[in-house]
């Protein structure tokens, strides 16, 4: 029986290659694929499963980017798009309020996430940072989850004063929220049951219990939100006097209804808080992970977890 082998041979005549394997197997002949690159394998398996969540990009010095670009449906197998659902009325929606509008995102087969899965045991937590990684959710293991997004207000996402090194030396700063007067920026919550919110929370904390607490928010906004083309403040939009931070520029106008703040879990960093930058907070939206790592952290100390917000 003949046999067509790949012997590093070239990615752009890898699908002709594949083409030709398949004639020969529809002549009953057996086709081997062997000795390809880990390039070639990885460019092959993208072509066939490029909405699987393991090959989400996961760059450990950049994290926890990428992040998604819009709400999705997280799945240990893959990762499907959804569709916004009209937007609730008023200033503000409750846990079923926020129950009924998640289940109204709609699949690309035209199914709403309230047909395929169950919310009503289901608490809403924001996920700031690599808990809205598809890729860490699948190394997580976590079950299947909505990712859908919200903007802050007059809170940020900014760097815990600690170290992770699982992945890397000397390791990655995980995101916690620290207050900020006037500032504003999108950010995603998704809803799970408690063991699934005790299992990410716990997956944070690295075999060192509590340094990470699910906690309510006694301060700041988290609305909904379906503008994704919304840009924070630039960094030269915040000015320092030496004691307060101001932003400078308009909030923009609110399109969706704050939610509940006594709902919200919000995992924070409890152990040491986050990074202060000489009185500062730094802003993940300025200061990618790698920057802030090589060019700020550990000229400056920490803000104590209680001293950056306050918790119901």
């Amino acid at each position: 029986m003949p046999t067509v082998e790949l012997d590093n041979f070239p990615i752009t005549k890898l699908q002709d290659k594949i083409s030709s394997c398949v004639k020969f197997l529809s002549c009953r002949t057996f086709c081997k694929i062997c000795t390809l690159s880990k390039f070639q394998q990885l460019t092959l398996q993208r072509r066939s499963m490029s909405s699987s969540p393991r090959l989400w990009p996961n760059p450990p010095s950049n994290s926890p980017l990428p992040l998604p670009k819009g709400p999705i449906l997280f799945t240990n197998s893959e990762i499907l798009e959804l569709d916004f659902p009209d937007m609730p009325k008023g200033a503000s929606i409750d846990l079923e309020g926020l129950r009924e509008y998640i289940g109204g995102f709609r699949l690309n087969n035209g199914k709403f996430l309230r047909e395929i899965m169950d919310f009503s045991n289901s608490k809403p937590m924001l996920i700031a940072g690599e808990l809205a990684n598809p890729y860490r959710l699948c190394d997580i293991m976590v079950g299947s989850m909505p990712i859908i997004p919200v903007r802050l207000e007059n809170i940020c996402r900014t760097y815990a004063d600690n170290l992770d090194s699982r992945e890397i030396t000397p390791g990655i700063h995980h995101i916690t929220i620290a207050r900020s007067i006037g500032w504003w920026e999108s950010s995603f919550i998704t809803l799970v049951d408690l063991s699934e919110m005790k299992k990410m929370v716990s997956w944070l904390d690295n075999n060192n219990p509590s340094t990470w607490a699910p906690k309510r928010l006694a301060e700041g906004t988290v609305r909904l939100e379906n503008d994704m083309m919304i840009m924070a403040p630039r960094i030269e939009d915040v000015s320092w006097d030496g004691d307060e931070e101001s932003i400078n520029c308009n909030m923009p106008s609110a399109n969706g209804p704050a939610i509940d703040l006594s709902s919200l879990i919000v995992p924070i960093n409890t152990r040491q808080g986050c990074y202060n930058h000489r009185g500062r907070i730094v802003k993940c939206r300025h200061h990618p992970q790698t920057e802030f790592h090589e060019n700020l952290f550990r000229r400056g100390s920490s803000f104590k977890w209680d001293q950056i917000l306050t918790y119901l």
